[in-house]
């Protein structure tokens, strides 16, 4: 691919605007979301969603997440129910994206929905993104701006280390709140499905439903992040690790905490919320030693269950 300079914006001094020009004219911007920052493009736009699996080196049978300002903006785009209502009205703007049948004039390209006949939906709560969505008044196909399988990106410099060079530019307005992608719900099943874990725990969800959700098995690719090995350092990764072997750096959690000089803690006093937004972040560090990473046991529980879920995969053979 060529090399481009990536700008990095400053929303403070017209970085909006000058984003919203790049992706007028079919370019990529990153921008960030309270979840993870986002590799943005036209989601209408088959040439510019092409430029965002060429950038990240993305496989085209993955899925994207077509981010929109609102409720009603998302209902010009799938067929909405009353199970839709229940649960964005609940929830959004925020860390959940929907997955819902593709509405048959809705314009979106193929590349996008990896050719199926449903469209992963969010609408972010991000203030920046909000006004980024705003102002370009469209769809914005958006997956994790990082290259396809490593560690998501959680700042602007986390994008620009992984992606520089590849894209127009990068809007940096701080690091992510949440700092895990968006729990993903599939309403075209039979019953509402937890299709992935993210920064919005599934027991909300079905509280907001009255029932539990399905978990789907993993067997076919039918929406983001799904992938066996993903968000993955570029040495191995060991879970449930209690301590570190001598060749290893260690991600401590709560009373489980490291004694080398470069270990580091998604959160001393066992907080998942802080765990949460600390996950990508400090892999990003212990990934740049270059050494095996052994990372403490994490509760299965609340958002306990989605840092397991990017750990798994990113500790899964390559």
């Amino acid at each position: 691919m060529t090399q481009i300079e990536t700008d990095r914006l400053d929303p403070a001094s017209g970085g909006v605007a000058r984003a919203v020009a790049v992706l007028r004219a079919g370019g990529r911007v990153a921008f960030p979301t309270e979840t993870v920052y986002g590799l943005g493009a036209d989601a209408r736009d088959g040439a510019a969603v092409a430029g965002i699996y060429a950038a990240k080196g993305r496989p085209s049978f993955n899925p994207l997440i077509a981010h929109v300002a609102d409720i009603a903006t998302a209902r010009r785009y799938v067929h909405w129910s009353d199970l839709a209502d229940r649960v964005a009205q609940a929830f959004w703007p925020g860390p959940l994206t929907l997955v819902l049948p593709l509405r048959e004039d809705a314009g979106i390209s193929p590349l996008v929905t990896a050719g199926l006949s449903t469209l992963a939906v969010r609408v972010p709560a991000h203030p920046l993104a909000q006004e980024l969505l705003r102002a370009f008044d469209g769809p914005l196909a958006a997956p994790s701006a990082n290259p396809s399988g490593k560690i998501s990106a959680t700042t602007a410099q986390h994008v620009l280390s992984g992606l520089g060079g590849r894209i127009a530019a990068v809007v940096d307005d701080g690091p992510c709140t949440v700092g895990l992608e968006s729990t993903i719900i599939g309403l075209n099943q039979p019953r509402p499905t937890l299709l992935r874990a993210g920064g919005l725990p599934s027991e909300a969800i079905e509280a907001a439903f009255g029932a539990p959700l399905d978990v789907a098995d993993g067997a076919e690719i039918i929406a983001p992040g799904q992938l066996a090995s993903h968000y993955a350092p570029h040495a191995s990764v060991r879970l449930n690790a209690q301590a570190a072997t001598d060749e290893e750096v260690y991600l401590g959690f709560g009373a489980a905490s490291g004694s080398g000089p470069d270990d580091l803690t998604l959160s001393a006093s066992g907080d998942l919320v802080e765990a949460a937004a600390h996950l990508f972040d400090r892999l990003h560090a212990l990934d740049r030693l270059r050494k095996p990473i052994a990372v403490a046991p994490i509760p299965e529980t609340g958002l306990g269950r989605a840092i397991n879920d990017r750990l798994r995969r990113a500790a899964a053979p390559r």
